[in-house]
């Protein structure tokens, strides 16, 4: 099989999103870069993932033209092809319609960082972007989406290398890593962090926003030059 460890990457990073509970029935796909060979493999449109096979990923080039594959490739596509061209350390891409992220998106909300579980993966507001303008949903969607996150990033100064995740309005979540597993791992990160600030602002809807003390303690402590977390 043509691209068998590319594809097996992104097969076996799919294949987890159902089991994260992330996803249902066809929801949502991953995909993964090969830089040096300017390919991608993604998940097939539409293909239930009890169905899905190694096989059956396609391989996509940078050019967005289907280079192997005999399934057509998700509708998504041409958003990781312009996330993957825009960020250059991202090695794989997620998207689902994870309860919890698809609800602060649909609010249009940035998730605001109210306590150190947050702070632990990102020191910063998960990003939510403007809604879609006519002209750009008349165009082509999918593009348009990947470049909504994109100018999202620019117009806030973030870093994709920091901040490995986005809301796209009246949408849903986004999140990338070095691999697909990563970005896999961010997407059920972020589900959890969507989740934990829905029921804090249930609790007390005055919540303030964690003090940044706290903030860079916790962001640093896992992240920064002097991180202590974790084994050798």
């Amino acid at each position: 099989m043509k691209f068998a460890s590319l594809r097996k990457e992104c097969y076996e990073a799919n294949m987890e999103l159902p089991k994260l509970g992330l996803v249902i029935y066809t929801f949502g796909n991953v995909s993964c870069i090969d830089r040096k060979k300017g390919v991608f493999a993604i998940k097939p449109s539409g293909v239930d993932y009890d169905k899905l096979t190694p096989e059956d990923i396609v391989i996509v080039g940078l050019d967005g033209k289907i280079v192997d594959g005999k399934l057509r490739p998700s509708s998504d596509t041409n958003t990781h092809l312009e996330l993957y061209k825009a960020f250059p350390s991202v090695g794989g891409i997620v998207h689902t319609h994870s309860t919890f992220a698809v609800a602060w998106a649909q609010a249009a909300r940035a998730v605001p960082l109210y306590g150190t579980t947050h702070a632990d993966h990102l020191a910063a507001d998960i990003p939510c972007t403007e809604f879609m303008a006519d002209d750009r949903i008349r165009n082509d969607y999918e593009t348009e989406t990947g470049l909504q996150i994109i100018d999202c990033f620019k117009k806030h100064k973030l870093k994709a290398a920091e901040i490995p995740m986005a809301l796209v309005a009246g949408h849903g979540p986004f999140t990338w890593g070095a691999t697909a597993a990563k970005a896999v791992y961010h997407a059920r990160v972020l589900e959890e962090l969507c989740k934990m600030a829905f029921v804090t602002e249930c609790v007390n809807p005055k919540v303030p926003r964690l003090k940044d003390s706290l903030i860079q303690k916790h962001y640093n402590r896992k992240h920064g030059k002097d991180a202590y977390y974790g084994q050798n």
